[in-house]
């Protein structure tokens, strides 16, 4: 047997942290190769961590609710030589540093770098006593110009006192009340921030799940970090019904799958994209990053309520039959809470379709660090005046609205707004006689 330091595992191409859901093994008690240890959760995907080989849970490092950075030790095991595989996890001591040296990595990986406050900062009182300020905090703080004082003073909900990206973002919300911090000893007529209280009135508290409190700070947070505009049109979507009503027996023949509206969206916004590739894109501080690649994410409802996006990568490369087919197989996955990490990461743009539900229209919130999410409504039949040869008549066709929300921080109205169009046009001017 050998001491062994289990880490946290990279789950994603873009995922640089997990929060450990619970322990499955105690301290002391035994395991076989693949029985699962833990269950770790990114921004939407949980995911087991199995064991690498036969052994025993000598020591956890962390705790359940901890965010754990990538490849940072999070227990040390005691695991049989011959099952284990070196390639999975090759940081494993060495005979001549086993000894004391491994014994000081038990006692010392717990404890957190911490931040020193600089000295003058006495004028004020610090809210959580625990100053360890993880790296996805000084992140946020950074990108928000929070100082070390302000951070000292949100209140913290964390393991030990430690401050949550959650506790900022709320604080964020609720104006930065300790932005201006105010000297201990100052003038009893100066203004102070109120404190406001509101009454949320009585009745059943249900608990929020740990994806819907996810789901909660990534909405504030892009509602803070991007002024967003919205911009409507509406597109006769008339062909596109009715070819397919005549289309989709003979498309579920040959391809197997049945034909929704979803991948002839996806299909007509990747064409604009193409055509606007400035809207594919996300801010890196002062800086555009126009992405060389088109994933269309697309918004959907999980039987517990709640919204994942998963994304089809490289849209604009894929005929209508391989979009049906990757689209349904998402839709799938996520209603059977199957989704990995690789299906919902990479995208460059996100499609929320607000008419399944029965909305006539949407005003979409950006799915960061995107810079527009496109909504669309429901397919309406109504009375429209159309132009003929004859003139102008009256018909009934298929008429939806589009919404376009976009950040105005780096996409115009001209932009946005002849971005949106075009994804009508491509719609609108669908050919009638396109064989499957």
């Amino acid at each position: 047997m050998s001491k062994f330091e289990l880490k946290m595992p990279k789950m994603g191409e873009s995922v640089h942290e997990g929060t450990i859901i619970n322990w499955l093994i105690n301290e002391g008690d035994g395991f076989e190769e693949g029985d699962i240890l833990l269950e770790v959760a990114t921004d939407k995907v949980d995911n087991e961590v199995p064991a690498p080989a036969s052994g025993t849970l000598v020591k956890t490092l962390f705790q359940a609710k901890d965010v754990v950075q990538v490849g940072e030790v999070i227990a040390i095991l005691d695991v049989s030589e011959t099952t284990l595989n070196q390639k999975n996890n090759p940081v494993i001591p060495t005979p001549s540093t086993r000894g004391k040296e491994s014994d000081n990595m038990v006692k010392t990986a717990s404890k957190p770098k911490t931040v020193q406050i600089p000295s003058n900062s006495t004028s004020f009182s610090v809210s959580n006593s625990n100053t360890f300020f993880s790296p996805l905090i000084l992140k946020i703080a950074r990108e928000h110009h929070i100082s070390f004082e302000e951070l000292a003073r949100i209140p913290a909900s964390g393991h030990e006192g430690r401050l949550r990206k959650s506790d900022v973002f709320q604080y964020i919300e609720e104006g930065r009340p300790y932005k201006f911090a105010q000297p201990v000893v100052q003038d009893p007529t100066a203004f102070h921030l109120p404190q406001l209280s509101f009454d949320k009135g009585q009745g059943k508290v249900v608990k929020m799940d740990r994806m819907r409190q996810i789901i909660a700070d990534h909405m504030v947070y892009s509602k803070h970090t991007s002024p967003h505009v919205t911009a409507f049109v509406e597109a006769d979507l008339t062909n596109i019904v009715t070819w397919r009503n005549e289309h989709k027996e003979a498309f579920q023949k040959k391809y197997g799958e049945p034909l929704t509206f979803s991948p002839i969206f996806v299909e007509a916004v990747a064409k604009a994209i193409k055509d606007f590739p400035n809207i594919n894109a996300s801010v890196d501080g002062n800086s555009l990053i126009v992405k060389e690649v088109i994933n269309i994410g697309l918004a959907t409802a999980l039987p517990n309520g709640n919204l994942i996006v998963p994304v089809v990568k490289n849209a604009d490369q894929k005929e209508l039959g391989e979009l049906a087919t990757k689209v349904n197989s998402l839709v799938k996955k996520a209603r059977e809470n199957t989704l990995t990490n690789d299906d919902i990461i990479g995208g460059t743009f996100t499609i929320s379709n607000v008419g399944t539900f029965g909305s006539l229209m949407g005003t979409p919130i950006i799915n960061q660090p995107e810079v527009a999410i496109l909504a669309m409504g429901l397919i309406k039949k109504r009375p429209e005046v159309i132009e003929t040869k004859k003139g102008d008549e009256v018909a009934i066709r298929s008429m939806m609205y589009l919404s376009l929300s976009f950040d105005h921080r780096v996409v115009d109205g001209y932009l946005g707004g002849s971005f949106l169009r075009r994804v009508a046009d491509y719609l609108e001017q669908f050919d009638m006689n396109r064989e499957i």
